[in-house]
């Protein structure tokens, strides 16, 4: 028989599950306890954050319709999160959380590590040395260390070694990230997963803004009716006719003042004409 703490926590843990709407499984690996701490508080009012053994999360999540399907991303380790809060809002707060800290050596870059080109802290002296031992071309300029070019000193999914990893915290480059690493999420049964998640919401409004005016244009052009585009429609057909009948020489209330000026402006130069003539 499982141990009775076991039999508890599962049950806890299908009580989150079946309280939300949004369910997810997330990475904790590497976060120190103080930084989980903080984490927490970020979220307090808006997810629920919970640590448990993978096998227990496995047993809480079985049964449980298309969120069972979060046990395909189960792996190292791992917490659940509950939310009322959209996934991809969710996503985009938990991305904003995470936090950038030093290397130690050893851990694999998630990124290109590019030194750029340009002035350094650092006062002249055998720290030029240390730079160019690691890679990265440096020199003395008019009494500064400079680096000489920009330089990829680590390219990314390759290890950082130990005495790189010391020249990047010296010259306070934090080239790794913790923070909780969403592995999937679960809504309406639906499984969202990152590459679903980090979309580009500004670009996305954006395009929508464009496809917005670019339709009202049309509808304007083709002279299609909607409540957006009826009180332009009627202001360009007015300007229309208004200028029709000014060509056509219609009198109206509204064209007559326009035909006088008209009519002045050509009894003008065809007096300046007839006098030239003369």
């Amino acid at each position: 028989m499982p141990a009775e703490w076991k039999l508890e926590e599962v049950e806890r843990l299908k009580e989150l599950i079946h309280s939300y709407p949004v369910v997810g499984i997330v990475g904790i690996g590497r976060i120190p306890a103080s930084q989980m701490h903080e984490m927490r508080k970020m979220l307090r009012d808006i997810a629920v954050l919970r640590v448990s053994k993978n096998t227990l999360i496995e047993h809480a999540l079985q049964n449980g319709n298309g969120v069972s399907k979060l046990k395909d991303y189960i792996e190292a380790e791992t917490a659940i999160i509950a939310t009322e809060m959209n996934p991809f809002k969710l996503f985009r707060k938990l991305e904003k959380m995470k936090m950038s800290i030093p290397a130690k050596g050893g851990e694999i870059a998630p990124d290109d590590i590019v030194i750029k080109k340009g002035e350094t802290p650092f006062k002249p002296g055998p720290i030029v040395g240390d730079l160019q031992k690691v890679g990265i071309p440096a020199a003395i300029r008019e009494g500064k260390v400079m680096i000489e070019k920009t330089v990829t000193l680590v390219k990314k999914g390759e290890v950082i070694k130990p005495e790189v990893a010391q020249m990047l915290t010296r010259l306070e480059i934090y080239p790794l990230q913790i923070g909780l690493n969403v592995r999937a999420l679960y809504e309406d049964g639906s499984i969202f997963t990152p590459d679903v998640l980090s979309i580009d919401t500004e670009k996305i409004m954006n395009d929508f803004y464009t496809a917005k005016s670019n339709a009202f244009n049309l509808a304007l052009e083709i002279g299609y009716t909607t409540k957006e585009t009826i009180e332009y429609l009627l202001q360009k057909a007015y300007r229309n006719s208004f200028t029709l009948a000014i060509e056509s020489n219609i009198y109206t209330p509204e064209t007559i003042e326009e035909i006088i000026k008209k009519a002045h402006l050509a009894s003008k130069a065809l007096a300046k004409e007839l006098k030239t003539e003369t």
